[in-house]
């Protein structure tokens, strides 16, 4: 390990590396592939800002948004066609990684149309028809934890389709989203499904605890809460790891273990660092554990590359110390439970602002072709 790479390095520790974009131009150009052959990517997850960010800038969707103007597709029908087509591809690229993984890495997200994240029924069929339009073994269906989402959860999984969980902030709903994630696994045995090809992933947002906890820390203005800057992230991501190493430790579990069961593998994403005064691969090294999935930013990514100080398993051993660190959270004020509600009413804000932008951008888009033509 000494002369490889960070990213080796991290991949040996047992880390999976996916990166968190996706665009035409990154399956065309090859520099995905470039990045899944020098920087040990495994993986991709988009999401609905990913998506806006991809087919708002540059050229390279007008060929296939005038392909939809001339079939008089609606924009729903438009960017389900082109969100689908760029999933299934990067599929096809990462298939090999599925094969030798057996399914565990190679792994694709592509997200449910975030306005339903509070419509489990509207969840449930749309995670059916982006599992049926892309059509590939080795995609994820993300759907957010909101509470909504905890039945669609289960009842996707139950179908026998693999599920990334998104938008996790809290241990209380991390602790809900396994729940789910096993009564799912029960649902699709007992519906006569194959244990051992269902995967699943619960992502677990960090960055943005830091971004607000610091802002509260701020406004206190102490030194007792200038020293905690910059610690809730990290330690709320490490008491997660802890409660998913006592939930995939129990006899409910050890039964669908035993039918071919796969564990729901921890993600860290929102993994890029907000505040320059970190390092800027804080998220990456100081969370590093045997199987887990760190999904970067290609900037955390490329720092991680470049210069990624890798010391194998730095969660092991630290649960006393980050509960410390929530403990004096809360003493100082910081309200742990008022920070995630916030913050995953936030992070589902973004993606429908985001969504909603795309939405009017391919409108727009598609008129003017039709006018072209």
């Amino acid at each position: 390990m000494t002369n490889a790479t960070p990213t080796a390095q991290l991949s040996a520790a047992g880390v999976s590396i996916w990166l968190d974009d996706l665009s035409r131009e990154r399956l065309s150009s090859g520099s995905l592939q470039k990045l899944i052959d020098e920087k040990n990517v495994v993986g991709v997850t988009t999401n609905p800002s990913i998506f806006q960010a991809a087919i708002t800038s540059g050229n390279d969707y007008d060929a296939a948004i005038a392909e939809q103007a001339a079939k008089g597709a609606s924009v729903e029908e438009a960017i389900f066609e082109i969100t689908t087509t760029d999933v299934a591809d990067a599929c096809d690229l990462f298939a090999p990684i599925a094969v030798a993984t057996n399914g565990v890495d190679g792994r694709v997200s592509i997200e449910v149309d975030p306005r339903l994240a509070w419509d489990t029924e509207g969840t449930i069929a749309e995670a059916k028809n982006l599992y049926k339009k892309v059509d590939k073994d080795n995609v994820l269906i993300k759907i957010p934890a909101t509470l909504e989402g905890l039945a669609a959860i289960t009842s996707t999984l139950g179908e026998g389709i693999s599920v990334n969980v998104t938008l996790i902030f809290s241990l209380e709903r991390y602790r809900a989203v396994i729940n789910a994630f096993q009564a799912g696994l029960k649902l699709a045995k007992e519906n006569g499904h194959d244990l051992s090809k269902i995967h699943s992933v619960a992502s677990f947002f960090v960055s943005r605890v830091d971004t607000e906890i610091d802002k509260r820390l701020d406004a206190i203005g102490t030194e007792e809460a200038k020293a905690l800057k910059g610690k809730a992230g990290v330690a709320n991501a490490r008491l997660a790891f802890e409660l998913y190493e006592e939930l995939f430790s129990t006899e409910r579990w050890a039964v669908l273990a035993e039918a071919g069961a796969r564990p729901q593998r921890p993600l860290w994403a929102s993994t890029g660092v907000k505040d320059p005064a970190y390092p800027d691969t804080l998220y990456v090294t100081e969370l590093a554990a045997k199987g887990i999935v760190n999904t970067m930013p290609e900037k955390t990514l490329d720092a991680t590359f470049d210069h990624g100080v890798v010391t194998g398993d730095t969660i092991a051993g630290t649960y006393e110390e980050a509960k410390k660190v929530l403990s004096a959270l809360e003493g100082l004020g910081v309200s742990y439970n008022d920070v995630v509600a916030q913050l995953e009413t936030e992070g589902l804000d973004k993606f429908v602002a985001s969504w909603k932008e795309l939405l009017a951008d391919v409108e727009g888009a598609l008129a003017s072709a039709r006018k072209a033509s």
